[in-house]
């Protein structure tokens, strides 16, 4: 099991906690982190592009010159994509991006990345995380004792002046234990977590 150390909201070290392999400790599959991503992001899109083909543009019912005898070139429409106002080749239509992948494997990758955090020492394990008042200030003031300026902050249950400290702080995202994504924690540097969170995750996921 991997031991990490567990620091107080003034950065001090005040002990350590073992981790469980079965979530921190396997084998990292970079091609379920890659998937989960890729379906992460498809399924934000709203897909709502849309661009007229030649048979949806107005005008052109016929032939705007004669075949033969003027000079230009034969034309069968002013609507046919190489006119100005004419219609688009392959034009985009509304369409769904989702796709679905199963649990185990939103599951694997998860766990690859928590894996992926561990091993690269950008796991931080907070005895608790507490604020008497909601201030941005204090919470800055908390993430500068860990020496963090990016990261995803994991909370085990919901915690209104912590989450609304953090809101104006572009860099720093929070997150409840059943709401954290594979996305979030690679595009945040570091991962912040109370003890009472980590526990949470182990007993969820495990």
């Amino acid at each position: 099991m991997a031991n990490v150390s567990v620091y107080n909201m003034e950065g001090k070290e005040v002990g350590t906690m073992e981790l469980s392999d079965a979530i921190f400790g396997v084998d990292v599959n970079e091609h379920l982190v890659h998937m989960a991503v890729v379906q992460q992001l498809a399924n934000k899109r709203q897909g709502t592009q849309k661009a007229k083909t030649r048979g949806e543009v107005s005008g052109g019912g016929r032939k705007p010159w004669r075949q033969k005898g003027t000079g230009h070139a034969r034309q069968g429409s002013i609507r046919a994509p190489q006119w100005k106002g004419g219609g688009v080749v392959f034009a985009p239509v509304p369409r769904d991006y989702s796709f679905k992948l199963n649990k185990k494997e939103k599951r694997a990758a998860l766990k690859s990345v928590l894996t992926a955090k561990v091993s690269e020492n950008s796991f931080i394990v907070l005895d608790e995380l507490k604020l008497d008042e909601i201030k941005t200030k204090k919470f800055k003031a908390v993430m500068d004792n860990l020496n963090v300026s990016n990261a995803l902050v994991v909370l085990d249950q919901r915690d209104e002046t912590v989450m609304r400290s953090a809101s104006n702080l572009p860099t720093i995202k929070t997150a409840l234990t059943n709401t954290i994504n594979v996305y979030d924690i690679l595009k945040y540097k570091k991962m912040v977590v109370t003890r009472a969170a980590v526990a949470a995750i182990e007993e969820v996921y495990a």
